[in-house]
């Protein structure tokens, strides 16, 4: 039978027409099939095995549609036509015919299409992620909202030092306080798969918690349960729901029994539960941004340890209230509160040896108060070891490895910080000024811009004036005119005048703020070296320095990639004065 006989032969059987109908039947099937595949989580094998099965469809409708007709409503059989196809050949012909017809579709789902769209791999499906918010105060006054937090706190610390999960930090985690935002979303922003929700509830001695641990890509329970005793139990509870966690994700352990996961948990940072109560409510004071904050933590943080002595937890609180102190207080207390705070960070670890918050505040403490790079090393080392989901930690032994100049290592261990919180504004800005210290300036502004959309409210001028400095100058001048008290801006307008040449000026707001304020904190005193720097004036700059070294702290700490400071690297003085800050000169 000729080609133009046989597209006649097709149309006269409805062949064409048949073809055509369950082509749309197929294509319509599919668009069912895909939605409620991913609804019941039906793996992606289900819906290859029906597109299969739609294609071997196409020969058989061929064949069904050749054979027979539908004639007044009832199915009779085709009349054939003289010298038609017969046999072998008339199989070959229309499975031939329904191959074709299915080919194309076969083609775009297997080679062009390939599987439904899937999210790339993430971290949160390699290993068992987690985030814990923070718990609902159900107490009747409303005024429990530090103990909330301070559980869901501690139960995020359990969980973070289990070995094969994965734990977002809690200012991430914490972020969504206060949000309508649902799960689903919670959990993209945060790349996990599973998240700890809860409430809790105080009357008198008695305590009720509620918990349910929620997989994020559906809103569906994987586990809940409520826990009611009396407050001396809210550590048993704590240790409870964080095993009831691991068990229900089935956390694969790569070195550890579950007697250790259960030991671990199982950890009380005290046995008085008031001092615990005291302890959450410096807490709560230490990460608000109230005015005296840190006064109010301090105050709480001694209360603790006068009830229990021995609260290492509550010490390291201590040693980070009495830092803040020391920042905000007049020359003559400051050195008193530096030593204060690095005794009772030692006590923390003295009494805590195994909290990997006790070693990681000894650490940063060490290296900022104390020039101790090397035990710093150790701690920070030693505190990821006990919670490598400690982004804090790694964050701060970042700052560590590139202050002693190598950025691309510090660069790394911040990122590692970010992945696991991934919200917080203060890694972002960290990674930002480290960016500007290596000369990424494009991935500085990136971490910026991320650091306001995560915060609009935080505090990213000294960054972007930074940025400024050292890049453009004239639009540095502009943001220094905004700045407020008067010093701060007599001294940014001095450095910004500096670094775009105009010695002139820059003198003139220098000898305004010398004559109206006298720079006496760190952060004065470092000012006062970058604007001398700048100019040129190096022994003026290294008088200044030489002052800074003697406060230790931040600024001292990060003076060998501070970028506004390069010009002095050539001057035989600076491995004098990085020796005397206890940095390596190469």
């Amino acid at each position: 039978m000729e080609a133009g006989a046989l597209i006649l032969e097709l149309k006269r059987r409805r062949v064409i027409r048949a073809l055509i109908g369950y082509g749309i039947t197929a294509f319509a099937v599919l668009q069912i099939v895909e939605p409620v595949m991913h609804g019941l989580h039906w793996p992606d094998e289900v819906l290859s095995y029906v597109v299969v099965a739609l294609a071997v469809g196409f020969p058989i409708v061929v064949t069904l549609a050749w054979i027979f007709d539908v004639n007044q409503g009832r199915i009779e059989k085709t009349s054939p036509v003289r010298g038609g196809l017969t046999g072998a050949q008339l199989v070959l012909v229309l499975v031939g015919i329904g191959v074709l017809a299915a080919a194309p579709g076969l083609i775009w789902y297997f080679a062009v299409r390939g599987r439904p769209a899937r999210p790339p791999v993430t971290t949160a499906e390699v290993i068992p992620s987690i985030a814990v918010l923070p718990f609902a105060d159900m107490s009747a006054a409303k005024d429990q909202e530090y103990f909330s937090d301070g559980i869901a706190e501690e139960i995020l610390n359990a969980l973070a030092q289990i070995e094969g999960l994965r734990v977002i930090g809690r200012t991430s985690s914490f972020s969504f306080k206060g949000k309508t935002e649902d799960l689903r979303t919670i959990g993209e922003k945060l790349g996990v798969a599973h998240v700890l929700e809860g409430s809790v509830r105080k009357e008198g001695n008695r305590l009720r918690i509620t918990a349910q641990l929620i997989a994020a890509v559906d809103g569906s329970h994987v586990w809940s349960r409520a826990f009611e005793r009396e407050q001396a139990g809210v550590f048993a509870m704590q240790d409870e729901i964080a095993r009831a966690v691991v068990d229900a994700l089935k956390v694969k352990l790569l070195f550890a029994s579950k007697a250790a996961v259960r030991s671990k948990a199982a950890v009380r940072p005290t046995e008085s539960v008031e001092a615990f109560e005291h302890y959450l409510l410096g807490k709560h004071f230490d990460q608000s941004s109230e005015p005296d904050a840190y006064l109010r933590a301090k105050g709480q943080f001694e209360k603790a340890i006068a009830l229990d002595p021995r609260f290492g937890l509550a010490w390291a609180g201590l040693a980070f209230a009495l830092k803040d102190a020391a920042s905000a207080t007049t020359t003559d207390e400051f050195f008193e509160f530096q030593r204060r705070s690095i005794a009772a960070a030692g006590k923390a670890v003295e009494f805590s040896p195994d909290s990997a918050e006790a070693l990681s505040t000894r650490g940063l403490l060490r290296w900022w108060l104390a020039a101790e790079r090397d035990g710093a090393h150790a701690d920070l080392a030693r505190a990821l070891e006990l919670n490598p989901n400690d982004s804090t930690a790694h964050r701060r032994l970042g700052l560590l490895v590139a202050s002693e100049g190598h950025l691309s290592e510090g660069i790394a261990e911040v990122r590692r910080g970010i992945e696991l919180d991934p919200l917080n504004p203060n890694i972002w800005i960290r990674i930002a000024n480290l960016y500007v210290a290596s000369g990424q300036m494009e991935l500085a502004r990136q971490a910026v811009a991320r650091t306001m959309e995560i915060a609009p409210a935080y505090a990213v001028e000294g960054t972007l004036i930074v940025l400024d400095l050292v890049e453009k100058p004239a639009s540095a001048l502009v943001r220094c005119a905004r700045l407020d008290p008067e010093s701060s801006r007599l001294s940014c307008t001095a450095a910004a005048q500096a670094a775009a040449g105009h010695e002139t000026l820059a003198k003139k707001a220098l000898d305004l703020l010398a004559r109206k304020y006298r720079p006496s904190t760190p952060e004065d005193v470092s000012d006062m070296a970058e604007i001398h720097a700048l100019l040129g004036e190096n022994d003026r700059a290294f008088e200044w320095l030489d002052r800074l070294a003697t406060f230790h702290g931040e600024n001292a700490a990060l003076v060998k990639i501070n970028p506004l400071l390069r010009k002095l690297h050539g001057d035989p003085r600076w491995p004098t004065l990085l020796k005397k800050i206890n940095l390596p000169v190469d």
